[in-house]
């Protein structure tokens, strides 16, 4: 591809005649879950002063806890407009939380992954000193935020050090509309704040992670992983629907079993609304999510 042809194939608001509209209800939603639920605010799981989640807790204590992790192209948005599904979450007894991180150019890409990888781990290892002591732990992703679930799903040096296992400490994940092999964005307008080269966007990718084999890398073997949900539009670019069909099949070459791995192409969904149905039930993504969370609802 020529340079533009790869930008044009990388830019999921190319397809979206109104992507502003859609920014603004991310924003607007999150407002009302703050003036309208019980909410604790910029709660720390980590050192950086980025590490920080938004924490609205279900009614009762010991409710499952859905942490969503925003995109933005890691460099764009943050836990302020990620609270937009808090409201049909807490609807249904589950507590939600919105967590944030470090965006480019101040952090470099592998400062942004070990960041978001290590806020996962403190939250699992301290909820039941979180409001709500939540019983659970359910990981939710949206393009940026979904690499960096699978990343820090993935990081098992990090889960090592921790004495356990990502499949031990989350419950479910879903990842939406992810970028899971980062080395074509190198040469793309994406790169122009995170400054990767070939080495670094290797070292950040979920997918080599899951392909090094024999490497000083291996992917993660059979039972690794908890239930995933793998999911994007119907209308979305061809480098997002190339890079969801080679990260699911890497999953299951890895080892994971095909009945945990629930990937979806969404009719009528685009890149940018299709988070919204994240927590609604009587939706295609909303319905998978519940039942590889198994969410009584």
């Amino acid at each position: 591809m020529t340079t533009t042809a790869l930008d044009l194939d990388y830019s999921p608001s190319s397809l979206v005649a109104d992507l502003d509209r859609h920014l603004a209800r991310y924003a607007d939603d999150s407002a009302r879950a703050r003036d309208t639920l019980r909410v604790h605010r910029g709660l720390p799981c980590g050192p950086l002063p980025e590490q920080r989640l938004d924490l609205f807790p279900a009614a009762e204590p010991g409710a499952p806890l859905m942490v969503f992790v925003h995109g933005g192209y890691w460099q764009e948005l943050s836990r302020s407009e990620a609270a937009f599904a808090a409201a049909d979450f807490v609807a249904a007894g589950i507590s939600f939380a919105a967590l944030g991180y470090g965006l480019a150019p101040r952090y470099r890409m592998r400062a942004i992954t070990a960041m978001a990888a290590d806020s996962v781990r403190r939250i699992c290892a301290g909820r039941a000193e979180l409001p709500g002591a939540p019983s659970t732990v359910h990981l939710a992703g949206h393009s940026a935020g979904a690499h960096l679930v699978a990343s820090a799903l993935l990081d098992t040096a990090g889960w090592q050090a921790a004495g356990t296992d990502a499949a031990s400490e989350i419950a479910s994940a879903t990842l939406i509309s992810g970028v899971y092999e980062l080395e074509p964005l190198t040469r793309t307008y994406v790169n122009d704040a995170l400054g990767m080269d070939a080495q670094e966007a290797r070292e950040v990718s979920p997918l080599h992670r899951l392909t090094a084999g024999a490497g000083s890398e291996p992917g993660p073997g059979p039972g690794a992983l908890p239930p995933l949900v793998i999911a994007r539009g119907m209308h979305e670019t061809d480098a997002f629907g190339r890079q969801q069909a080679a990260f699911a099949g890497a999953v299951r070459a890895a080892g994971g079993q095909a009945a945990d791995v629930n990937e979806l192409v969404v009719a009528g969904r685009h890149h940018f609304d299709l988070p919204f149905d994240l927590g609604r039930p009587d939706t295609v993504l909303g319905a998978a999510v519940a039942r590889a969370a198994r969410f009584q609802r």
